[in-house]
């Protein structure tokens, strides 16, 4: 046999045996459709946990089954190096962000609905740095160290949720009916309700109206809602301009309790006591402030790094993966109501 058919031979064998290779396009198609049915069904918990999971394990046997086809065909040396490359590449594009960006964590996730409709479930989020109280977009109210300290100390007096109260079965809700009165309820501690005219001694001060709540199934409702805070003079209403933030909880945050390691909202207000300044946060879909809830407010101080920073760009659906491969499958309270803002 001459060189050049031998030669044409040797290439039609190692064509035949390339072509033996695993096609793992199935695969793709799979964890497409795997994914969007996992969206899909977020509102039941067996549902999402069960397609979740099954799209996990996808996930792991084709990343596993392109690795063997690719050391199979290309040798063990070869797909390393490659492999070696990728992850170097992926090291340098995360602290190249981390620089451009100046914060610890460029990329987060929203993890829950409290921030309907501006943000959603499952949005991947870009975070830039924050380091004084002059990159947020919020109004700073001043107080002096001595009455935020004396605050600080006896905080959870600040822990009020407005809420509708029924005088003559004497219920307090959240949701508001006819004949009801705007109340504040201790979110902890004792079991009674506060006018609105008797929070005198609080430094924080809440007003209380009403928002409409529209459903997932179509109905709406009246939902007892927090439209100002007022410290000293100066009475501050919700911008929905203000700055969105990412912060880390505390072990003695309710938002802890509930395995929340981190929250995204938006900044309500920031207070400035004496040169220490804090954040005051609220979710656009919530009623109340953060505070309200049992959560005290974010020292912005780098050294703390409390704040890992504020949202400045915003990628849709991808922030899944993440909430799949960190085992939150189902979709939490909350998703299937929206407040209707003015």
């Amino acid at each position: 046999m001459s060189k050049a058919k031998l030669s044409k031979a040797k290439g039609k064998k190692a064509g035949a045996k390339k072509g033996k290779g695993i096609n793992t396009t199935p695969l793709y198609v799979l964890i497409v459709v795997l994914f969007i049915l996992y969206i899909l069904f977020q509102r039941s918990v067996l549902l999402s946990a069960l397609v979740g999971v099954t799209l996990f394990l996808v996930i792991i046997a084709t990343i596993v089954v392109e690795l063997g086809a690719s050391f199979k065909e290309e040798g063990m040396k070869k797909s390393m190096l490659e492999l070696a490359i990728a992850i170097v590449v992926v090291i340098v594009f995360w602290f190249g962000l981390k620089a451009v960006l100046n914060t610890q964590y460029p990329l987060n996730v929203v993890p829950t609905c409290s921030m309907l409709p501006v943000l959603h479930r499952g949005d991947l989020v870009a975070i830039s740095g924050v380091i004084s109280a002059a990159q947020l977009k919020a109004p700073i109210i001043n107080v002096s160290g001595t009455e935020w300290n004396a605050t600080l100390h006896n905080f959870s007096s600040e822990f009020l949720e407005c809420a509708a109260y029924n005088a003559s079965n004497g219920t307090v809700s959240s949701v508001f009916a006819k004949g009801d009165e705007l109340v504040l309820y201790p979110t902890s501690g004792y079991n009674r309700v506060i006018g609105l005219d008797q929070q005198g001694s609080n430094l924080i001060r809440y007003g209380c109206g009403t928002r409409e709540v529209k459903t997932s199934s179509g109905t709406s409702f009246l939902e007892a809602y927090t439209t100002s805070i007022t410290i000293g003079n100066t009475e501050i209403q919700g911008d929905r301009n203000n700055s969105i933030v990412v912060y880390k909880t505390v072990p003695q945050d309710y938002f802890y309790s509930l395995g929340d390691a981190y929250i995204v909202h938006r900044v309500y207000a920031v207070i400035n006591a004496s040169g220490t300044y804090y954040v005051l946060t609220k979710g656009d879909n919530n009623p109340g402030l953060d505070i309200q809830f049992g959560n005290y407010p974010i020292l912005l101080q780098r050294s703390d790094n409390y704040i890992e920073g504020k949202v400045v760009f915003v990628v849709p659906y991808i922030g899944y993966l993440r909430l799949i491969f960190s085992r939150q499958l189902s979709e939490p309270q909350g998703c299937n109501t929206t407040i209707t803002h003015d």
